[in-house]
């Protein structure tokens, strides 16, 4: 067996728990091929050690448990933005974390260090390499990468954790190009995987728009009910929006204004099962990210490709890393971001062109099947790890 330490921000604190799933999926199929895992994130609101399945998952404390909010839900990035009083809580996080990363990997039973948003959590696989030894990879998803940019004391770390790995990872092209003109280091591209269902038509609910995700300002969601307005004259027109964040008021506030209140559905969370008959039911998928004033944007655009699992035609933004999976034209419809008349067409053309809806939704499909495997992410993974496993699966 060869153990693994997973050094992540935002692990589920439950079975069930909505956060990283795609991140169980792969350490299950890793799992398969003769790895052992354990974890180490941050506690949220007093939890302590748990197991997830067949995973410890080792919690450090960083303050009291009511304040232990920092991590999950929104993620960190939104809530300093939103309330600047948790860049209070960061000293603690940290030394809580390197001390705690320094106690795991001072057992010297990890032959793999897997940190997961380098921005901190880099400084604590560096610290669990050096109190016990173990291959050191990491894995980039863009938020560590607008922090660094927005803070340029960041930019240091960056590099020289960059350059301490044996390894690297990033989820799209548009990250890997970010981090290259940080780090000087080419990273392999490893983006989610995703299983789809047998290919077929699934039955859609006239006119129904949906889209999935936190309500916060990146998604673009305020151009998306700007859109809608500019759409009123077709009959069943209906927008879903699914998720919960700090900009619902905002919405809500939005729909008043617009006259859309018997055309737009804020649903809240959802279960995993209503999420997907949303996905199946709809019509057209929209994801208007944008980048938002503090240059976050889209990383990749995983509710993409859920909606193309069964076959939905997608319309989203030309920003960050939504490019690699919504290839205009061939895999969905790029818009320009903010473009509420241009976002409108496009839902108009897609939701009106039943033959162009299939064609897309098909061809989105088998896009997604070909380049988001979790066949061809597990093998880039053992790649990234560096031993006989991965060898004998890429060349088997």
């Amino acid at each position: 067996m060869t153990r693994v330490l997973i050094v992540t921000t935002n692990y589920p604190r439950w079975e069930g728990d909505p956060h990283s799933p795609w991140l169980l999926a792969l350490m299950a199929r890793l799992r398969e091929k003769g790895y052992e895992f354990d974890v180490l994130a941050p506690a949220f609101q007093g939890l302590a050690n748990h197991r997830i399945g067949e995973t410890p998952v080792y919690r450090f404390r960083y303050a009291p448990a009511r304040w232990e909010t920092l991590t999950h839900e929104e993620g960190a990035p939104n809530k300093i933005r939103k309330n600047p009083l948790y860049l209070l809580l960061l000293p603690f996080y940290v030394l809580a974390g390197m001390w705690a990363s320094w106690r795991l990997g001072s057992t010297g039973r990890y032959e793999i260090i897997h940190v997961h948003w380098p921005v901190p959590q880099g400084l604590f696989g560096l610290l669990a390499r050096r109190a016990g030894g173990g291959r050191l990879v990491a894995t980039f998803y863009g938020a560590d990468l607008v922090l660094a940019q927005r803070f340029s004391f960041l930019k240091p770390f960056v590099r020289r954790c960059a350059g301490q790995c044996d390894d690297l990872a990033a989820i799209s092209s548009y990250t890997a190009r970010e981090l290259t003109a940080l780090s000087g280091r080419e990273p392999r591209i490893i983006p989610y995987g995703i299983h789809l269902p047998p290919e077929q038509d699934w039955p859609a609910t006239p006119g129904r728009i949906l889209t999935v995700g936190r309500l916060i300002a990146r998604k673009g969601h305020l151009y998306l009910l700007r859109a809608m307005a500019l759409l009123l004259d077709l009959p069943d027109a209906h927008l879903v929006i699914v998720g919960e964040g700090h900009e619902r008021e905002a919405l809500e506030a939005e729909i008043g204004r617009l006259g859309l209140a018997d055309r737009v559905t804020l649903t809240g969370r959802v279960s995993d099962a209503e999420l997907e008959s949303y996905y199946q039911s709809c019509q057209v998928f929209a994801l208007p990210a944008i980048v938002d004033e503090s240059g976050d944007t889209e990383m990749l655009g995983m509710v993409s490709l859920e909606a193309m699992r069964y076959c939905k035609p997608v319309i989203a933004s030309r920003v960050g890393g939504i490019p690699d999976i919504v290839v205009d034209g061939e895999s969905g419809v790029l818009v320009p971001q903010k473009d509420a008349e241009a976002l409108a067409a496009a839902i108009r053309q897609v939701l009106t062109d039943e033959s162009l809806a299939r064609r897309l939704g098909r061809d989105g499909y088998h896009f997604a099947r070909k380049h988001f495997s979790w066949e061809s992410v597990e093998r880039a993974t053992l790649t990234m790890y560096g031993n006989a496993v991965a060898d004998s699966v890429s060349t088997g």
